[in-house]
């Protein structure tokens, strides 16, 4: 496989700014050409100025060296403006899709891959992207034809000492060549390690009231150190190879411009060669052995930056587990909300020899609340995922008024529900942004009206900057009963024909229980609602009740028929519903 293959991602990337690629190659060109003038000038400086003593010829040629420097500061210039411009909104397009494709792969295929060495990859080893769009690639193409045009130069200027600098250049080539596959082998798995630690630490972090509340800091940060030093011992591997291609490379190549010296020294004082013609290759050589060095070293910085975009490569070549239906349908309209499940079997990615749902029925008319029981692991939160569309089945069908839901497009689906979990999901944004995530254009007036239906509107208020207060990361400024409100008031600024709750009221102590329940029992009226439920009130108030057990239906009814049943239900009932409290 090619060396910088995995450069071959950044093409259509940088296709729309051909333009602006084109005028950076230019002012590159200007640049480089501008260098090479600079040699010339210094022969007329010492063969005409100095050596003729011609004051005229001085002055001629410094005014043509100050011409020269003045357009290569230009030149260098917009080319350092061009290619890093390029560079950062390469890097921001790039990123900005891979993140577009991540978000849509579904849950599936997070269930096998760390968030963390995810992000790690749209940022670290992109950063590596833009340095080679924004530096090292230009650095490697400028330097590449100053060497070329420094070897002409070197010919032109005395054809037999640029004999023996091309024989030097094998020497040059092969470190590069023998080192620099390592090198991008080292590379990608310093960016892997780099991940882990990333990984590691993002996830301590998240959970640390966890960490400190059982006093695992210190152990958190052995493991973190551990991981640290996984990342910088595949670092020093990298480096170390790096450091002696660029020992070896830059080594041959000044000990070779030393020897030249030498001959050209003995050429001049034979008179075979003016001092300006020394001079002159003098030069030249070392733009050529500096330009040999800067090469090496832009190589490592290539294959490295190759290395990390065949990662996001195959970060972006990973294909989405659900996808979505060529010819969509649509839904009726007005949508009822009514819900059936047809036999449906499934089983998790990642726990294949169980079936989380084997042959489910369900069905579900408009208006409709149906509670879900059943013990852990029966399939509750299965039949969620399912309706939502983050699986499909191995077999059966879930139809919405009728269409199948694999007819539907995602948005069209997921637009007819709203969820609201057992532990609500908050972004560090202000309340007014997370209770408008439910329907981004409403307006404040709906927000607010929406905060009220939910209960929330009167602790709302009492915020420091009310519905502008920023709640920070996952709301950790709120209560769980005021985080599970404002979840509330973003189901019903959605207003879903089909609701899903996850037991809202079950983690909450009795106040805020009570108003939770109210605001749950006002979002529901008139909508289809599934519930899993884990209280006896959420129970009793529902419509009908379907216990769940090892994916099947094994019983439905209401609360009092399934208790006298003496079936799974009343033992359910009796444990987890404490059915004998209730009773006293």
């Amino acid at each position: 496989m090619n060396r910088f293959g995995g450069l071959r991602l950044l093409g259509p990337y940088l296709r729309p700014y051909r333009g602006r690629t084109v005028l950076a190659v230019f002012s590159l060109l200007i640049a480089a050409g501008t260098v090479l003038a600079f040699g010339a000038c210094l022969r007329a400086l010492i063969d005409r100025g100095f050596a003729q003593g011609r004051p005229d010829i001085l002055n001629y040629a410094l005014a043509s060296l100050i011409a020269v420097a003045v357009v290569l500061a230009i030149a260098s210039g917009a080319r350092f403006y061009l290619v890093s411009w390029l560079g950062e909104r390469v890097v921001g397009d790039l990123r900005r899709d891979l993140f577009a494709h991540v978000v849509r792969l579904g849950p599936a295929w997070f269930e096998i891959k760390r968030s963390g060495d995810v992000m790690s990859r749209i940022s670290a080893d992109a950063q590596l992207i833009e340095q080679v769009i924004g530096s090292s690639a230009s650095v490697a193409l400028r330097n590449s034809l100053m060497c070329v045009g420094g070897v002409a130069m070197l010919v032109i200027t005395n054809p037999k000492l640029a004999l023996l600098v091309l024989a030097v250049v094998p020497l040059v080539v092969a470190p590069i060549i023998l080192f620099g596959r390592k090198v991008r082998r080292l590379s990608r798995e310093a960016q892997a390690r780099m991940a882990d630690m990333v990984s590691e630490g993002g996830e301590t972090l998240d959970a640390v009231r966890t960490v400190q509340a059982f006093a695992q800091e210190e152990r958190a940060t052995q493991r973190f150190g551990e991981a640290t030093e996984r990342a910088f011992d595949a670092a020093r591997r990298r480096v170390a190879q790096r450091a002696i291609m660029t020992t070896l490379v830059i080594f041959i190549v000044f000990a070779a411009v030393g020897f030249l010296l030498w001959m050209g020294g003995h050429d001049v004082l034979s008179g075979r060669i003016s001092a300006g013609d020394l001079t002159a290759f003098v030069f030249y050589a070392v733009l050529v052995a500096s330009s040999g060095g800067a090469i090496s070293e832009t190589i490592g910085d290539l294959q490295r930056a190759a290395g990390a975009a065949e990662r996001l490569a195959e970060l972006r070549a990973e294909p989405p587990a659900i996808i979505e239906a060529a010819n969509p349908k649509s839904l009726p309209v007005p949508l009822r909300g009514g819900v059936h499940f047809e036999k449906v079997s499934f089983r998790y990615p990642t726990r294949q020899e169980q079936l989380a749902l084997d042959r489910f029925d369900l069905n579900v008319v408009p208006g409709e609340t149906v509670a879900i029981v059943g013990p852990s692991g029966a399939g509750k939160t299965t039949v969620f995922n399912m309706l939502l569309r983050f699986y499909d089945p191995e077999a059966g069908t879930i139809r919405i008024d009728g269409v199948d839901i694999r007819d539907l497009r995602f948005a069209d689906l997921r637009s007819a529900m709203a969820i609201v979990p057992q532990e609500p999901v908050l972004f560090t944004a202000s309340v007014a942004e997370n209770i408008r995530y439910g329907r981004p254009d409403a307006s404040d007036a709906d927000v607010r009206a929406a905060a009220e239906t939910a209960s929330a509107l009167r602790f709302i208020e009492t915020l420091p900057q009310g519905f502008a207060t920023d709640l920070g990361a996952r709301g950790v400024r709120l209560s769980g009963g005021q985080r599970q409100r404002i979840a509330i008031a973003r189901a019903v600024l959605r207003n879903p024909a089909i609701l899903l709750l996850d037991e809202a009221t079950s983690a909450l102590d009795a106040e805020s229980e009570l108003a939770v329940q109210q605001a749950l029992d006002r979002l529901m009226k008139g909508r289809t609602t599934l519930v899993i439920a884990h209280r006896l009130a959420t129970v009793q108030k529902a419509d009908r009740i379907v216990v769940v057990d090892h994916g099947r239906v094994v019983d439905v009814g209401r609360h009092a028929d399934l208790v006298r049943r003496d079936g799974l239900y009343a033992r359910l009932a009796e444990l987890q519903f404490n059915l004998s409290a209730a009773a006293e």
